[in-house]
Formats: structure tokens, C-alpha cells, sequence
């Protein structure tokens, strides 16, 4: 039998106690309880007594090799080099020695240059998707606005001020890769794909009409060629046909505009997970700061920060008040692209004879 000694299995998820921190691994699944010592800064203790403090900062998520290095080189320094990166891109900093807290602080602000906060009852990280950094699809810049809007915001994530937590997300096309949020802006394009004919043959004319969600694509033959044409009435313009072939192009930078959802959360505490709802749309796409975007998200937070109970996620506190009410007290007009008219609907409409419009 051979004596070859053969390379590990690398296939699967990896064992994640590994990358555990010497004390998360001591007391794992006996913790006492846990706390929030100031904004960004939450202590768990052990049942045994042993403390693990955990310091949370923003990272802009798009990191250059340099800029990783960078943070890698606090967690040696400070951590043992046990670091953590959050789903919204928070880096969180384990650390066991109490004493180490601020000067890490001090470094994590002042040299990387990031703002500690995102726990507790606050804004926390932006979630965006790729934008043109990886994808072929985005109609706007999303790192760009989210930068814009978290420098509106700064104040909401380094401090613990709302009812709750709030998760925003940042979309750059209508298939929302950020996910559901407490409120999301997304891209909205306004037309069916314009189809370049003469170089369709460049895709595969199958996986173009399977990706299609609504039906709405179809093959067809045009000036003797194999190509595809959209049925307009199906179409719902969400742009998955140009990620599969840039011959069909969804973008016009003449008529795209942002849109901004609520009320979504992934979160299964106190209410089940929920979709987002459209608060308001036809917002311009107007780079490199988005004042309209920012303007609107603020004029959301200040409304749920001013009628929302302890603990009500933002989705939670409009049904509560109902959407007539939201409406009113942020101001946003109500149109017939909020009615929710899709199949689903008839499990929210109030069909009560009380009804009120």
C-alpha cells in the first residue's frame, strides 16, 4: 500500500471552533449573560466568571489588501488576534483584558479610522450589495450612497437613541441582493430590456428566457435570426435578463430612480420575519450624495424615533399605527403604486366593512 501521505480535505464547511477565541472556546454554551457597556461595547460573562468584551466598528465593507492588514495588526495587537466581521460588515475586536478596551478604541478610531458603534438600539451598518465594484447589473453606485447616507447617520450609529435596532440596506438593482431590512433604498428601472438583436447571439438564448421570473421572455426570430422579444404586460423590469446577457440592457440613466422600502426584518422576536413595503419612490438617482435619499431616511428614523415604543422594530411600529398614520407623519404622498395588488395581498388588505381609504 502506498505511503503517500494525502492533502487534507478542504470540502465542507470549516470546524469553527478553530477560529474561536481561547475564552469563547473555554465557556462555550455556558454563558451567564450578557451586557452593553457603552455604545459599541458589549461584555459577556461566564458562568464560571470569566469576561469576554466584544468592541464593534464600521468598516466601509470594500476593503483594500492594505487596509485589511491594517485591522488584522490591531486584533494582534490587542486581541490575540481574534476578530470577527459581522453579516452588515461590522468588525467586531474580542478582547479578554478590560483593560485594553479604550486604547483599542483609541486606535481603531484614530488610526483605522473607523466609528465604534452599530450595538443596541441604534443604526448599525449599512448592508449593500456588490455594486460596480463585482456585478455586471447595478444602476447606481450602492458603496457610494451608502457612504453618503451613513455620514447623515453617524450620529444614530454611535449612539443608542432609537427603539430599537434598525438594519439598512442599500440595493443598486431591483433583484435586491442587500435583502430585507428595517429600511431599504433600491434602484427602480422604469422599462422592459431594450434588446440589441445583432449580438444576441453572443448568449444562450435558453438560460436568458429560463431566468426570467415573470414568464415575460420569450424566443423569437428576428430579421432571420435567433433572438428573444418581452412581453411588456409581464415584464416587472427587475433587470435579471442583462446579468445573463448585457445584450439586453435594463439600465437608463434617464429615467432610473430609487425607491425606498419598510419594514422588513429577518429577526423571528415577538413577530415572524416580514417583507419591506414601499414607503416612497421616484426619488432621484442623483450622485455622489443622494440628499433626496438621505433627506427621506432621516424623515423615517426622526418619525420612528419620535411614535415608537421600547423594543418595536420599525416594521412592528407601523402596523401599530397603521399606514395611514405612517404616511402622515413622515409626509410622503400615498399612490396607486402603494397598493400591493399581487396574489399575495389578499392576506393584508383589510377587508372589513369599516375600511377606511
Amino acid at each position: 500500500m502506498s505511503e503517500t501521505k494525502l492533502a487534507p480535505r478542504d470540502q465542507g464547511a470549516p470546524d469553527y471552533k478553530v477560529n474561536l477565541h481561547p475564552v469563547m472556546l473555554k465557556n462555550y454554551g455556558k454563558w451567564d449573560y450578557h451586557e452593553r457597556v457603552r455604545p459599541g461595547v458589549l461584555v459577556h460573562v461566564a458562568e464560571n466568571g470569566d469576561k469576554i468584551w466584544t468592541i464593534r466598528a464600521g468598516s466601509p465593507r470594500t476593503l483594500s489588501a492594505d487596509k485589511v492588514r491594517e485591522i488584522c495588526a490591531v486584533a494582534d495587537k490587542y486581541c490575540k488576534g481574534f476578530l470577527r466581521f459581522t453579516t452588515r460588515a461590522n468588525v467586531e475586536f474580542l478582547v479578554d483584558n478590560e483593560a485594553a478596551i479604550q486604547p483599542l478604541i483609541a486606535e481603531v478610531e484614530g488610526k483605522l479610522k473607523f466609528p465604534v458603534g452599530g450595538t443596541g438600539p441604534s443604526v448599525s451598518n449599512v448592508a449593500h450589495t456588490q455594486g460596480w465594484m463585482h456585478c455586471n447589473l447595478p444602476g447606481s453606485d450602492a458603496a457610494g450612497s451608502v457612504k453618503a447616507l451613513l455620514d447623515e447617520l453617524i450620529d444614530d450609529f454611535k449612539n443608542e437613541r432609537l427603539p430599537n435596532r434598525v438594519h439598512i440596506s442599500s440595493s443598486c438593482c431591483q433583484i435586491n441582493c442587500s435583502s430585507h431590512a428595517d429600511i431599504s433604498v433600491i434602484v427602480q428601472h422604469h422599462h422592459p430590456p431594450r434588446i440589441n438583436h445583432g449580438n444576441m447571439q453572443i448568449c444562450e438564448l435558453p438560460k436568458v428566457v429560463a431566468i426570467c421570473p415573470a414568464a415575460a421572455i420569450r424566443p423569437a426570430v428576428v430579421n432571420g435570426h435567433e433572438s428573444v422579444e418581452v412581453v411588456k404586460e409581464k415584464c416587472m423590469y427587475c433587470g435579471a435578463c442583462h446579468g445573463q446577457c448585457p445584450s439586453m440592457e435594463i439600465r437608463d440613466a434617464e429615467t432610473d430612480t430609487l425607491s425606498i422600502w419598510v419594514g422588513g426584518k429577518t429577526s423571528n422576536a415577538r413577530t415572524p420575519p416580514t417583507l419591506m413595503k414601499l414607503a416612497v419612490w421616484g426619488l432621484p438617482n442623483n450622485p455622489p450624495r443622494w440628499p433626496e435619499v438621505g433627506q427621506a431616511v432621516r424623515t423615517i428614523l426622526e418619525a420612528y424615533k419620535k411614535g415608537g415604543k421600547p423594543y418595536e422594530r420599525v416594521g412592528e411600529w407601523i402596523e401599530r399605527i397603521g399606514w395611514q398614520r405612517f404616511f402622515e407623519v413622515t409626509g410622503f404622498p400615498f399612490t396607486r403604486y402603494h397598493i400591493d395588488d399581487s396574489p399575495e395581498a389578499l392576506s393584508t388588505f383589510n377587508r372589513s366593512t369599516m375600511v377606511r381609504i
